[in-house]
């Protein structure tokens, strides 16, 4: 097989050539467009899921598709260290320069984005030198008394009603997409979800878009206790294996190439579902495979050649980011775990280690942090990566 003409893409947040089994998904977001475009309420949504799931991919397609729909649009990922404040602030002007080229109310976005730059300015801490003082890139002058006070959550309230003034303003909608959202700060996310709120009494044209791990809903509720209420809740899971097949065949069709039935079953097998891993085996199993159509034979010899791929740079740079302690407690988890991804108890792990587990919480804390661990339930914890504990059990202690 020629590799150039390779269609699989094993790649971070990578659209993949044959986006298959999320018709669902893209469906529901297309209604959610369309009542919001018919002055309907509808609730802001959160995309769940482990890593390798194509949550990413999924939060970007539906961007596109709200950009189709003339909608302004901005995206962030969320970072551990980062308030929300500066990245929202990008986001959204970015999302009032789309609206500015296709909309004309040019007064009432200038207006915005004087009440945007005053938004983005409390970023700055006080007391700092001009000259080191952040500027949000925004022409004109800020204007000040409104989503300026300081407190986060006032502001955003403040701020994104008014964004969604400006939408209704000029007869469209935004859309702020959020990824990594369980990495914002507890401050940001009572914020956010106080926001969406407002929003959804009022049938505002703006919704928020989240993706993140499968603790991000807890980590909602902890926050607002509506939250549960706020927001339509979308589990990205495995695909099926009719999904995952044309996952595979789409692509190679448009190659002139195809794969044998034996073929499907054992990459479905070796990749058990999980997107990433689909493209991961698929194009190993290209680049081997001496014709079409490529065989169970080929993904045999391919299978060590992309596990070893997987192990550096999909599983390894994970475990790298561990400490010795982390790796400890993860090697304990992945003893305990069975072949699937299952919540193991953190008493159990405390027993396996022979320590208390109040001196595990530590190790416990910063994995999740890290976004290695997540707790599915009170006392248990899960990893975030599908198939990370069997490689963790062919680690060297």
């Amino acid at each position: 097989m020629d590799p150039v003409r390779n269609p699989y893409a094993p790649g971070a947040g990578q659209r993949p050539p044959e986006l298959a089994g999320r018709d669902r998904e893209l469906d529901q977001f297309d209604v959610v467009l369309e009542r919001v475009a018919r002055g309907r309420p509808e609730r802001s949504m959160i995309l769940t899921g482990l890593r390798g799931v194509g949550k990413t991919v999924l939060l970007n397609a539906l961007r596109s598709q709200a950009i189709g729909r003339q909608w302004g649009t901005g995206k962030i990922e969320a970072r551990p260290d980062q308030p929300l404040r500066r990245p929202l602030s990008g986001a959204l002007h970015m999302a009032v320069r789309e609206l500015s080229s296709q909309h004309r109310a040019l007064d009432k976005i200038d207006d915005f984005l004087g009440t945007l730059k005053a938004f983005a300015l409390r970023s700055n801490p006080t007391g700092g030198k001009i000259r080191d003082r952040w500027q949000p890139g925004i022409d004109g002058p800020a204007i000040s008394g409104r989503a300026d006070s300081g407190d986060i959550e006032i502001d955003l309230v403040e701020l994104l009603s008014d964004a969604a003034d400006l939408a209704s303003a000029v007869g469209t909608g935004i859309a702020v997409f959020i990824d990594e959202m369980q990495d914002l700060g507890p401050e940001d996310i009572s914020a956010l979800c106080a926001a969406c709120h407002e929003l959804s009494q009022t049938g505002a044209p703006l919704i928020v878009v989240g993706a993140g791990l499968p603790h991000l809903p807890a980590l909602l509720s902890a926050s607002k206790s509506y939250s549960e209420r706020l927001f339509r809740y979308v589990r990205i899971d495995r695909l099926e294996r009719s999904a995952a097949d044309l996952a595979l065949l789409a692509p190679a069709q448009r190659e002139e190439a195809t794969f044998d039935a034996d073929a499907l079953a054992a990459l479905y097998e070796a990749a058990d579902g999980y997107p990433y891993f689909v493209q991961a085996y698929g194009k190993v199993t290209w680049d081997v495979a001496p014709r079409s159509p490529i065989t169970a034979a080929d993904v045999k010899v391919a299978a060590p050649e992309a596990e070893a791929e997987l192990a550096v740079g999909f599983f390894g740079s994970r475990y790298e980011r561990a400490t010795p302690a982390e790796r400890e407690y993860m090697r304990a988890m992945a003893s305990l775990e069975g072949d699937a991804s299952e919540a193991v108890s953190t008493s159990e792990i405390a027993v396996s280690l022979g320590r208390k587990p109040s001196s595990l919480s530590p190790a416990r804390d910063s994995l999740i942090k890290k976004g290695l661990i997540y707790s599915a339930e009170r006392g248990t914890v899960a990893f975030t990566v599908p198939h990370f504990a069997r490689y963790l059990r062919t680690q060297p202690a």
